[in-house]
């Protein structure tokens, strides 16, 4: 013992004795957060809804681990790879943070041969940003990911993701938003007719995903000045992108002399017609916009792409809404499984991620200025006494409530006075309390008191269950 008491004193002594103490700084992590119960509560609510809406389009659930191998997230993301987190070498493994949710699922179908199936994923994630906490983004956050894997009809899955978007932001009560729809097929054959250079499709891409931040100045320069891309090839994506509508600008794009002649743009437009067809079967065409300005940075979509944003109530002196920054967004990505298996068999996929932190921050603000007033905790009756030396009856009856299934609490204090028993309920939000005394006792009853109405029965010890059950069943 005393050889193993010095080396922990030795170690102590290395890490450095009690004077550090006051140096140390008590935060959590730059670009992380905690969250009280408060904000806890109000996030449970939101992953009910999200779940709800998951489970009510026939998804299954997985997981898969929080780090991946290196070389398992590598070349997948195109210019965003930068903000991968990577580990520390263990044991011989070059392992990374899950950077998405995405490219985890791609790999556990490629790896278990499944060609089909439709799952949901709720997991955080992990990027190496700088992070801007005010805007709801973070080193570590949530993802929610809802993907259909399978060979199908055109656009009936792809249909579908757009309809849950439309079901979860209506769910929650977000306000006005807009799901702008694209198509990474009428993005390369619009550049390939503008006459970008195939080698730089993709970064050209990344700069039109620029548009919703930028004005389209900023962004032209950005192509030509540091991407080395020629003004009248920059002039021609300009005429292009900033057009955006619904069913009446695919037709009139089909019409288009030059993305008309494009193969992969005739693809992309017929497919996004389709699209819109089963859009309007659905009752939701009226919120989706074709926009060809969408590009989307990442790099593994291939087919349709989209992004749903919240719209900033009109005011007087803006005569467009606002968006407020994206909420979800998705697309189709037909090469990343084929990416994993040693045969390069392709599984193609569809799928949409819901930004809860954003959603999250747009709650909570609400809350906050609502001033409403949130539980934490879900106890449905207190069990309380209004005289002294009735412990023992208190721990036995709030058992027996455990037992049968009711959320209850009891004080613990030998001889709470009754009205502590009361105002803790009132702070805490708790509607019942079940109070036993000695001529209760001897009557086989319970007094339940409704603290809002302040009204009490007398109810049968036997029936008190039931009694408790039907007065907090929700509506």
């Amino acid at each position: 013992i005393a050889k193993e008491v010095a080396k922990l004193l030795d170690l102590k002594a290395q890490l450095g004795g009690d004077e550090s103490k006051h140096k140390f700084v008590l935060k959590t992590p730059k670009g992380t957060r905690d969250y009280s119960p408060k904000q806890m509560a109000i996030r449970e609510r939101v992953f009910d809804t999200i779940i709800a809406c998951f489970k009510r389009h026939g998804a299954e659930v997985i997981d898969t681990p929080v780090f991946e191998l290196k070389e398992t997230l590598t070349g997948k993301y195109g210019e965003d790879s930068k903000l991968i987190y990577d580990l520390k070498d263990q044991g011989g493994e070059l392992l990374s943070l899950r950077y998405d949710l995405t490219v985890p699922f791609a790999r556990y179908l490629a790896m278990n041969k499944i060609t089909n199936i439709k799952r949901y994923h709720i997991a955080k994630v992990y990027r190496r940003d700088n992070p801007a906490m005010t805007r709801g983004r973070y080193r570590e956050f949530y993802q929610c990911d809802f993907d259909i894997a399978g060979q199908f009809d055109p656009m009936i899955p792809d249909a579908e993701c757009l309809k849950i978007v439309h079901e979860i932001l209506s769910d929650l009560q977000l306000g006005d938003f807009l799901v702008k729809v694209n198509d990474r097929r009428i993005l390369d054959g619009m550049f390939a007719v503008c006459g970008v250079p195939d080698s730089k499709f993709r970064t050209i891409c990344s700069s039109v995903d620029k548009l919703d931040k930028m004005p389209w100045e900023e962004v032209r320069s950005e192509m030509v000045g540091e991407k080395g891309l020629s003004p009248e090839a920059a002039d021609h994506i300009g005429e292009y992108v900033q057009l955006h509508g619904g069913l009446d600008l695919v037709e009139q794009l089909l019409q288009d002399p030059k993305l008309s002649q494009n193969k992969l743009a005739k693809e992309g437009l017929g497919d996004l017609k389709l699209l819109f067809e089963y859009l309007t079967l659905f009752g939701i065409a009226g919120e989706i916009s074709f926009d060809l300005s969408l590009a989307r940075g990442l790099d593994y979509y291939t087919g349709v792409i989209f992004e749903a944003v919240l719209l900033q109530p009109e005011n007087n002196h803006v005569e467009e809404p606002v968006g407020v920054g994206s909420v979800a967004g998705g697309g189709r990505y037909d090469g990343l499984v084929g990416m994993f298996d040693p045969k390069g068999r392709k599984v193609p996929c569809v799928g949409v991620s819901i930004g809860i932190e954003r959603i999250f921050s747009i709650l909570e603000q609400r809350v906050e200025a609502s001033q409403e007033k949130i539980r934490t905790t879900e106890t449905q009756v207190l069990v309380a006494s209004a005289q002294k030396k009735l412990l023992e009856e208190r721990l036995k009856l709030v058992s027996e409530l455990w037992d049968a299934g009711i959320k209850a609490e009891v004080l613990y204090k030998k001889n709470p006075k009754l009205l502590n028993q009361l105002q803790y309920c009132e702070d805490t939000g708790i509607p019942l309390v079940a109070i036993v005394g000695e001529q209760e006792l001897k009557d086989g009853v319970v007094k339940l008191r409704d603290v809002a109405t302040r009204e009490e029965v007398n109810i049968r010890r036997e029936s008190l269950v039931e009694e408790i059950r039907m007065r907090t069943s929700q509506p």
